[in-house]
């Protein structure tokens, strides 16, 4: 594979798997706002599913060298800070 393409490829999976860290947050926030509250289990298990699918994702582009673990870890820990402060907002209402 040429280096051109190998940098599509890595792009376009950062991009996609930042997408999906986006999905999961928007669909707890609507969790939050509509259905549930953060100590509920359907929260919890949504909650818990998402997150791990987005790690095998991320584990799964790691493997395939088109991100670094590094920047994996980063994405897993920016999204778990978003959703902490989206936790913390809900629970001083």
């Amino acid at each position: 594979m040429d280096t051109k393409s190998k940098q599509s490829y890595q792009q376009k999976a950062v991009e996609q798997l930042k997408a999906d860290a986006e999905k999961i947050a928007k669909l707890i926030k609507v969790q939050m706002d509509h259905l549930t509250i953060p100590q509920c289990p359907l929260y919890e298990e949504v909650l818990d599913t998402q997150m791990f699918g987005l790690s095998k994702e991320i584990d799964f582009a790691v493997k395939l060298g088109l991100i670094e673990r590094v920047e994996g870890k980063l994405l897993l820990s920016t999204l778990e800070k978003e959703l902490s402060l989206l936790h913390d907002a809900y629970t001083e209402k």
